[in-house]
């Protein structure tokens, strides 16, 4: 999986994407937790990230938008884009780390809601690049001809599993960190074998397991009966994964540019990886790529999980030009995988 294809063109035809409420600043959570002005400054300094929205109200603790929800409107806005109805999917593939039930599949519930039904649906679980493990099963899908139109849906509510009411000053550093950088949020794509005018063409898709013999970088865990997590939801070695991001990053890209024979060629676009404001900034100085403009939306809306791509994607789209080239790059750190995926808009 993730070679290039000869057989058919896999073309982005629309995107669309979801936030919930409004944006929470660190001031906000500072202010809801009682944490002293130096955490602030520590946290805009060491993070970076300003802001992100929460499926999730602070103050009563109670769920806003589930991952249905934002799903269903992220989905809706990508049809809507491309100029598509539902009855027109083939196939849809979901991808998250944070699925609203363990079943049924939250990919099958945002379909149910669309009104799609009789074609495969398929979930993915994974971390932060999990939307372009997506992308890769979904191009293999439309290349293999059995498909002409999916719809590949991605995103995260992570804050459902952080308590409101916890005693901040309590937690462990790895996992304030933890809750600092995540933010809420679902994007969407349709993807199409039908060449569309000022669409770009999924040339390639890269995803790799480089984790072997190394330990996690985050763990999410599940509180079940046997849970043996002692009640902490989530561990992220930060120093590592930040010390990793640019190399893994690195390497994405120079398989990425290697594969489709663009290392001569100029590269207008990077979407980088979004883990915080901080490393986005320090992965881009690593790659050097003076000429090559970066999109992120990292600083207001945080590390949005599987959604990332799709908001880098709504901003992109708009800009290209023809002949433009656009690469993605996205780094997991709970059992180290990187990928990649590249875009071109026709001459």
């Amino acid at each position: 999986m993730g070679a290039p294809h000869n057989d058919a063109q896999v073309y982005v035809h629309g995107v669309g994407t979801a936030l919930p409420g409004s944006p929470v600043t660190n001031e906000d959570i500072a202010a809801h937790y009682g944490m002293p002005t130096v955490w602030r400054q520590w946290v805009d300094e060491f993070i970076g990230t300003r802001s992100r929205h929460l499926a999730v109200d602070l103050a009563s603790g109670k769920i806003t938008h589930t991952l249905t929800d934002l799903g269903e409107t992220a989905a809706r806005g990508a049809l809507a884009d491309a100029g598509l109805a539902a009855g027109d999917v083939d196939v849809v593939v979901m991808s998250t780390a944070t699925p609203d039930h363990l079943a049924p599949a939250t990919g099958s519930r945002v379909a149910a809601r669309l009104g799609i039904t009789g074609v495969p649906v398929f979930q993915l679980q994974s971390g932060c690049t999990g939307a372009v493990q997506a992308l890769e099963v979904t191009q293999d899908l439309l290349g293999s001809g059995a498909y002409r139109t999916a719809l590949v849906i991605g995103g995260d509510t992570s804050a459902k599993h952080t308590s409101p009411d916890v005693d901040a000053a309590s937690v462990p550093l790895e996992v304030q960190v933890n809750g600092l950088i995540f933010g809420d949020g679902v994007g969407a794509a349709v993807l199409g074998t039908n060449p569309v005018e000022g669409r770009p063409v999924l040339r390639h898709v890269h995803t790799r397991l480089v984790g072997a013999g190394r330990e996690p970088g985050q763990t999410v865990y599940w509180f079940g009966r046997a849970s043996t997590a002692d009640g902490v939801p989530a561990a992220e070695d930060y120093k590592t994964i930040e010390n990793a991001a640019a190399p893994m990053a690195a390497d994405a890209l120079k398989h990425m540019l290697h594969a489709l024979d663009w290392e001569g060629g100029r590269l207008h676009y990077l979407l980088p990886p979004q883990l915080s404001s901080r490393m986005t900034g320090r992965t881009l100085d690593h790659l050097g790529l003076t000429d090559t403009e970066a999109i992120s939306r990292v600083t207001e809306i945080g590390n949005t999980g599987n959604a990332i791509p799709y908001f880098q994607l709504e901003l992109l789209l708009p800009r290209l030009r023809p002949g433009d080239r656009a690469v993605g790059v996205s780094i997991e750190a709970s059992k180290w995988i990187r990928s990649g995926y590249a875009l071109e808009q026709p001459a």
